[in-house]
């Protein structure tokens, strides 16, 4: 019997951590998008961590609408992005600007430069939680 619960929690795992490998590695596999997880740490604060990632851009591409399970802090690293922000109007960034974006609040954003765009996102996020949640 215990050798069946074990079987079955092994299996359950597994299947979770498949599941999430490839929700990331969709996301990252997106044409003209290309996310770099840099580090990753549990906070002080139980249940949270924070995830930073570098997200290239080629010229004219753009990441869907979607939220975060957390706050997110932009660093635009180079290139103009463009982001639309619910209830808000778009905003352009250049190199050295940052925006913030509230825990849940659905945005997207948008190379508009004729280079490579590169912004370095940071996230506070509930752990456990899939950190991008696309939204029609």
């Amino acid at each position: 019997m215990n050798k069946i619960k074990n079987s079955l929690a092994m299996t359950l795992v597994l299947t979770v951590l498949t599941t999430l490998i490839i929700c990331d590695s969709a996301l990252g596999q997106q044409p003209g998008i290309k996310r770099t997880e840099l580090q990753r740490y549990d906070l002080s604060h139980p249940g949270w961590e924070a995830i930073q990632v570098r997200i290239d851009f080629a010229p004219g591409t753009s990441f869907a609408r979607h939220k975060h399970p957390g706050e997110e802090m932009i660093y635009v690293l180079e290139g103009t992005l463009e982001y639309q922000v619910e209830g808000k109007p778009p905003v352009k960034l250049k190199a050295g600007e940052t925006l913030f974006i509230p825990a849940g609040t659905i945005h997207s954003a948008r190379n508009v430069g004729s280079g490579n765009g590169a912004e370095l996102a940071t996230y506070i996020v509930e752990k456990g939680k899939p950190l991008v949640d696309l939204v029609k």
